[in-house]
Protein backbone atom coordinates (compact mmCIF):
# COMPACT_ATOMS: atom_id res chain seq x y z
CA UNK A 1 0.00 0.00 0.00
CA UNK A 2 1.28 3.35 -0.72
CA UNK A 3 0.99 5.71 2.17
CA UNK A 4 0.62 9.77 2.09
CA UNK A 5 3.12 10.46 5.14
CA UNK A 6 4.48 9.36 8.51
CA UNK A 7 2.61 6.76 10.66
CA UNK A 8 1.05 7.75 13.75
CA UNK A 9 2.47 6.89 16.98
CA UNK A 10 -0.21 6.69 18.90
CA UNK A 11 -3.79 5.82 18.36
CA UNK A 12 -7.02 6.30 20.30
CA UNK A 13 -10.07 4.45 19.67
CA UNK A 14 -13.59 5.26 20.55
CA UNK A 15 -14.44 1.21 19.90
CA UNK A 16 -18.37 2.19 19.59
CA UNK A 17 -21.45 -0.41 18.05
CA UNK A 18 -21.04 -3.82 19.84
CA UNK A 19 -24.82 -3.02 21.65
CA UNK A 20 -26.18 -2.18 17.49
CA UNK A 21 -23.93 -4.93 16.31
CA UNK A 22 -25.77 -7.09 18.39
CA UNK A 23 -29.29 -6.24 17.25
CA UNK A 24 -28.53 -6.06 13.66
CA UNK A 25 -26.72 -10.31 14.16
CA UNK A 26 -29.92 -10.74 16.96
CA UNK A 27 -27.32 -11.13 19.25
CA UNK A 28 -27.37 -10.98 23.11
CA UNK A 29 -25.84 -7.55 24.04
CA UNK A 30 -23.29 -9.33 25.77
CA UNK A 31 -22.32 -11.30 22.87
CA UNK A 32 -21.44 -8.46 20.99
CA UNK A 33 -19.26 -6.78 24.05
CA UNK A 34 -17.55 -10.27 23.58
CA UNK A 35 -16.85 -9.49 19.60
CA UNK A 36 -15.93 -6.04 20.25
CA UNK A 37 -13.18 -7.07 22.69
CA UNK A 38 -12.07 -9.69 20.07
CA UNK A 39 -11.89 -6.89 17.62
CA UNK A 40 -9.20 -5.20 19.92
CA UNK A 41 -7.35 -7.95 19.92
CA UNK A 42 -7.21 -8.10 16.24
CA UNK A 43 -6.69 -4.48 15.85
CA UNK A 44 -3.74 -4.32 18.23
CA UNK A 45 -2.02 -7.32 16.35
CA UNK A 46 -2.73 -4.86 12.92
CA UNK A 47 -1.42 -1.80 14.97
CA UNK A 48 2.09 -3.88 15.78
CA UNK A 49 2.27 -4.97 11.96
CA UNK A 50 1.79 -1.31 11.01
CA UNK A 51 4.53 -0.11 13.97
CA UNK A 52 2.46 2.04 15.50
CA UNK A 53 3.56 1.25 19.15
CA UNK A 54 1.09 3.05 21.09
CA UNK A 55 -2.89 2.65 21.64
CA UNK A 56 -5.69 4.11 23.74
CA UNK A 57 -8.54 2.82 24.12
CA UNK A 58 -12.23 3.39 25.91
CA UNK A 59 -13.08 0.44 27.12
CA UNK A 60 -15.27 1.43 29.86
CA UNK A 61 -17.11 4.94 30.66
CA UNK A 62 -17.98 6.41 34.14
CA UNK A 63 -20.97 7.01 31.85
CA UNK A 64 -21.55 3.47 31.62
CA UNK A 65 -22.43 2.49 35.24
CA UNK A 66 -25.66 3.97 34.74
CA UNK A 67 -26.93 1.17 31.88
CA UNK A 68 -28.49 -2.08 33.78
CA UNK A 69 -26.81 -3.92 36.22
CA UNK A 70 -27.25 -7.08 34.06
CA UNK A 71 -24.98 -5.22 31.69
CA UNK A 72 -23.01 -3.19 33.88
CA UNK A 73 -22.00 -6.71 35.75
CA UNK A 74 -21.95 -8.34 32.17
CA UNK A 75 -19.14 -6.04 31.24
CA UNK A 76 -17.13 -5.87 34.67
CA UNK A 77 -17.42 -9.87 34.12
CA UNK A 78 -15.68 -9.76 30.58
CA UNK A 79 -13.04 -7.51 31.77
CA UNK A 80 -12.15 -9.58 34.89
CA UNK A 81 -12.05 -12.48 32.22
CA UNK A 82 -9.61 -10.62 29.82
CA UNK A 83 -7.55 -9.52 32.37
CA UNK A 84 -7.21 -12.45 33.93
CA UNK A 85 -5.85 -14.34 30.50
CA UNK A 86 -3.19 -11.55 30.88
CA UNK A 87 -1.44 -12.52 33.76
CA UNK A 88 -1.55 -16.25 31.95
CA UNK A 89 0.41 -14.34 28.59
CA UNK A 90 3.08 -13.40 31.45
CA UNK A 91 5.77 -14.49 29.16
CA UNK A 92 4.06 -13.35 25.77
CA UNK A 93 3.75 -10.17 27.03
CA UNK A 94 7.45 -9.62 28.09
CA UNK A 95 8.82 -11.18 24.80
CA UNK A 96 6.60 -8.54 22.77
CA UNK A 97 7.50 -5.89 25.39
CA UNK A 98 3.69 -4.93 26.14
CA UNK A 99 3.11 -2.27 28.50
CA UNK A 100 -0.33 -2.11 30.13
CA UNK A 101 -1.60 1.02 31.41
CA UNK A 102 -5.27 1.34 32.81
CA UNK A 103 -6.41 5.46 32.86
CA UNK A 104 -9.66 5.73 35.24
CA UNK A 105 -10.25 5.87 38.96
CA UNK A 106 -10.59 1.86 40.19
CA UNK A 107 -11.65 2.98 43.36
CA UNK A 108 -15.32 2.98 41.49
CA UNK A 109 -14.87 -0.97 40.48
CA UNK A 110 -15.30 -4.28 42.85
CA UNK A 111 -11.94 -4.90 44.62
CA UNK A 112 -11.34 -8.15 42.46
CA UNK A 113 -11.14 -6.35 39.79
CA UNK A 114 -9.22 -3.39 40.70
CA UNK A 115 -6.15 -6.23 42.00
CA UNK A 116 -6.13 -8.33 38.86
CA UNK A 117 -5.85 -4.59 37.02
CA UNK A 118 -3.47 -4.12 39.29
CA UNK A 119 -1.16 -7.29 38.55
CA UNK A 120 -1.58 -6.67 35.01
CA UNK A 121 -0.42 -2.90 35.35
CA UNK A 122 2.53 -4.13 38.10
CA UNK A 123 3.78 -7.13 36.04
CA UNK A 124 4.23 -4.95 32.62
CA UNK A 125 5.27 -1.99 34.26
CA UNK A 126 8.83 -1.71 33.18
CA UNK A 127 8.21 -2.77 29.41
CA UNK A 128 8.68 -0.48 26.48
CA UNK A 129 8.20 -1.47 22.76
CA UNK A 130 4.78 -1.02 22.96
CA UNK A 131 1.98 0.40 25.15
CA UNK A 132 -1.57 -0.12 25.25
CA UNK A 133 -3.72 2.38 27.27
CA UNK A 134 -7.22 0.93 28.62
CA UNK A 135 -9.33 4.13 30.06
CA UNK A 136 -11.97 2.37 32.57
CA UNK A 137 -14.15 4.10 34.74
CA UNK A 138 -13.15 6.77 32.79
CA UNK A 139 -14.43 10.13 31.75
CA UNK A 140 -12.23 12.98 30.44
CA UNK A 141 -13.98 15.56 32.70
CA UNK A 142 -13.18 13.35 35.90
CA UNK A 143 -9.52 13.24 34.92
CA UNK A 144 -9.35 16.74 34.56
CA UNK A 145 -10.83 17.65 37.85
CA UNK A 146 -8.63 14.83 39.03
CA UNK A 147 -5.23 16.61 37.92
CA UNK A 148 -6.71 19.52 39.24
CA UNK A 149 -7.07 17.80 43.12
CA UNK A 150 -3.53 16.21 42.57
CA UNK A 151 -2.24 19.95 42.15
CA UNK A 152 -4.30 21.03 45.01
CA UNK A 153 -2.67 18.18 46.92
CA UNK A 154 0.82 19.55 46.22
CA UNK A 155 -0.06 23.50 47.06
CA UNK A 156 -1.13 21.69 50.27
CA UNK A 157 1.44 19.38 51.37
CA UNK A 158 4.54 22.23 50.44
CA UNK A 159 5.45 20.35 47.43
CA UNK A 160 4.47 23.41 45.09
CA UNK A 161 3.20 26.76 45.27
CA UNK A 162 -0.18 28.00 43.87
CA UNK A 163 1.67 30.11 40.97
CA UNK A 164 3.12 27.15 39.75
CA UNK A 165 0.13 25.65 38.50
CA UNK A 166 0.02 25.81 34.61
CA UNK A 167 -1.46 24.18 31.51
CA UNK A 168 1.68 22.23 31.35
CA UNK A 169 1.40 20.94 34.81
CA UNK A 170 -1.82 19.84 34.59
CA UNK A 171 -0.91 18.27 31.48
CA UNK A 172 1.62 16.22 34.01
CA UNK A 173 -1.13 15.02 36.34
CA UNK A 174 -3.87 13.67 34.10
CA UNK A 175 -3.89 10.00 34.03
CA UNK A 176 -2.16 9.59 30.78
CA UNK A 177 1.07 11.37 31.95
CA UNK A 178 3.20 8.48 30.55
CA UNK A 179 2.25 9.12 27.11
CA UNK A 180 2.23 11.45 24.23
CA UNK A 181 -0.69 12.93 23.04
CA UNK A 182 -2.41 10.89 20.30
CA UNK A 183 -2.15 11.31 16.88
CA UNK A 184 -4.83 9.62 15.31
CA UNK A 185 -8.27 9.61 17.36
CA UNK A 186 -10.71 7.12 15.48
CA UNK A 187 -14.95 6.49 16.52
CA UNK A 188 -16.58 4.01 14.81
CA UNK A 189 -20.31 3.21 14.58
CA UNK A 190 -20.67 7.07 12.85
CA UNK A 191 -21.42 8.93 15.87
CA UNK A 192 -19.63 12.40 15.65
CA UNK A 193 -18.48 13.63 19.28
CA UNK A 194 -16.25 12.09 21.75
CA UNK A 195 -18.24 11.29 24.49
CA UNK A 196 -15.81 12.69 26.99
CA UNK A 197 -12.76 10.61 25.58
CA UNK A 198 -9.30 12.44 26.08
CA UNK A 199 -10.67 15.88 25.45
CA UNK A 200 -7.29 17.62 26.20
CA UNK A 201 -5.05 15.38 24.67
CA UNK A 202 -6.56 15.58 21.35
CA UNK A 203 -7.07 19.28 20.72
CA UNK A 204 -4.38 18.36 18.12
CA UNK A 205 -4.88 14.98 17.58
CA UNK A 206 -6.54 13.86 13.78
CA UNK A 207 -10.17 12.96 14.42
CA UNK A 208 -11.97 10.77 12.04
CA UNK A 209 -15.14 9.33 12.51
CA UNK A 210 -15.74 6.28 10.68
CA UNK A 211 -19.41 4.49 10.02
CA UNK A 212 -18.50 0.95 10.48
CA UNK A 213 -19.40 -0.91 14.12
CA UNK A 214 -16.62 -1.90 15.85
CA UNK A 215 -17.00 -5.21 15.84
CA UNK A 216 -16.94 -5.40 11.98
CA UNK A 217 -14.29 -3.06 12.16
CA UNK A 218 -11.29 -3.85 9.03
CA UNK A 219 -7.53 -3.50 8.44
CA UNK A 220 -8.82 -1.21 5.54
CA UNK A 221 -10.85 1.21 7.57
CA UNK A 222 -7.75 1.40 9.90
CA UNK A 223 -5.59 1.93 6.63
CA UNK A 224 -8.35 4.79 5.82
CA UNK A 225 -8.10 6.49 9.09
CA UNK A 226 -4.44 6.56 9.08
CA UNK A 227 -4.45 8.03 5.30
CA UNK A 228 -6.42 10.47 6.82
CA UNK A 229 -3.81 11.43 9.19
CA UNK A 230 -0.83 11.66 6.94
CA UNK A 231 -2.59 14.08 4.72
CA UNK A 232 -3.19 16.30 7.53
CA UNK A 233 0.08 14.92 9.34
CA UNK A 234 1.68 18.98 8.26
CA UNK A 235 -1.34 21.02 9.67
CA UNK A 236 -1.13 18.98 13.01
CA UNK A 237 2.49 19.40 13.26
CA UNK A 238 2.29 23.41 13.03
CA UNK A 239 -0.38 23.72 15.13
CA UNK A 240 1.64 21.71 17.96
CA UNK A 241 4.53 23.71 17.51
CA UNK A 242 2.74 27.30 17.95
CA UNK A 243 0.90 25.78 21.36
CA UNK A 244 4.39 24.76 22.68
CA UNK A 245 5.74 28.10 21.79
CA UNK A 246 2.45 29.63 23.28
CA UNK A 247 3.35 27.54 26.29
CA UNK A 248 7.00 28.40 26.86
CA UNK A 249 5.65 31.75 26.40
CA UNK A 250 3.01 31.99 28.97
CA UNK A 251 5.83 30.05 31.72
CA UNK A 252 8.10 33.00 30.89
CA UNK A 253 5.61 35.59 31.29
CA UNK A 254 4.37 33.64 34.48
CA UNK A 255 7.66 33.55 36.18
CA UNK A 256 8.50 37.38 35.38
CA UNK A 257 5.48 38.21 37.36
CA UNK A 258 6.57 36.48 39.73
CA UNK A 259 10.42 37.86 39.70
CA UNK A 260 8.66 41.17 39.56
CA UNK A 261 6.68 40.85 42.41
CA UNK A 262 9.32 39.64 44.84
CA UNK A 263 12.02 42.16 43.74
CA UNK A 264 9.82 44.87 44.47
CA UNK A 265 8.66 43.46 47.87
CA UNK A 266 12.98 43.13 48.12
CA UNK A 267 13.71 46.34 47.13
CA UNK A 268 10.58 48.46 48.72
CA UNK A 269 9.13 49.34 45.75
CA UNK A 270 11.97 50.50 44.03
CA UNK A 271 12.44 49.00 39.85
CA UNK A 272 15.60 46.46 40.16
CA UNK A 273 18.14 46.79 37.55
CA UNK A 274 18.21 44.33 34.22
CA UNK A 275 20.95 42.11 35.41
CA UNK A 276 19.45 42.01 38.45
CA UNK A 277 16.26 40.83 37.18
CA UNK A 278 17.31 38.31 34.80
CA UNK A 279 19.71 36.38 37.63
CA UNK A 280 16.15 36.42 39.74
CA UNK A 281 14.72 35.12 36.50
CA UNK A 282 16.99 32.46 35.82
CA UNK A 283 17.45 31.32 39.71
CA UNK A 284 13.35 31.41 40.47
CA UNK A 285 13.09 29.33 36.95
CA UNK A 286 15.66 26.77 38.33
CA UNK A 287 13.74 26.49 41.72
CA UNK A 288 10.83 26.47 40.63
CA UNK A 289 11.78 23.14 37.97
CA UNK A 290 13.22 21.69 41.06
CA UNK A 291 9.83 22.08 42.99
CA UNK A 292 7.63 20.86 39.67
CA UNK A 293 9.85 17.70 39.21
CA UNK A 294 9.84 16.85 43.35
CA UNK A 295 6.09 17.33 43.18
CA UNK A 296 5.93 14.71 40.49
CA UNK A 297 8.09 12.49 41.43
CA UNK A 298 5.70 12.64 44.79
CA UNK A 299 2.78 11.78 43.17
CA UNK A 300 4.29 9.08 40.51
CA UNK A 301 5.40 7.34 44.08
CA UNK A 302 1.50 7.74 45.54
CA UNK A 303 -0.07 6.17 41.91
CA UNK A 304 2.70 3.65 41.79
CA UNK A 305 2.02 2.74 45.76
CA UNK A 306 -1.94 2.38 44.97
CA UNK A 307 -1.20 -0.45 42.65
CA UNK A 308 1.40 -2.26 44.55
CA UNK A 309 -0.82 -2.25 48.01
CA UNK A 310 -3.75 -3.19 45.85
CA UNK A 311 -1.53 -6.50 44.11
CA UNK A 312 -0.98 -7.43 47.79
CA UNK A 313 -4.18 -7.26 49.14
CA UNK A 314 -6.23 -10.19 50.07
CA UNK A 315 -10.35 -10.27 48.26
CA UNK A 316 -12.50 -10.75 51.67
CA UNK A 317 -15.04 -13.54 50.44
Amino acid sequence: MQWSGPMPKHVAFIMDGNRRFARKKKLERHDGHMQGFNKLAETLRWCKHLNIPEVTVYAFSIENFKRSKEEVDGLLDLARQKFERLLEEQENLEKHGVCIRVLGDLNMLPLDLQQVIAKAVVMTKNHNKCFLNVCFAYTSRYEITNAVREMAWGVEQGLIKASDVSEALLSECLYSNNSPNPDLLIRTSGEVRLSDFLLWQTSHSCLVFQSVLWPEYSFWNLCEAIVQYQLNHKSIQKARELHREEQALQQLEADCACIAEHLQHQGNGKPADAQRRQEALQHYTVTREERVQDFLQALKHKRDTFFTNLCSETVLT
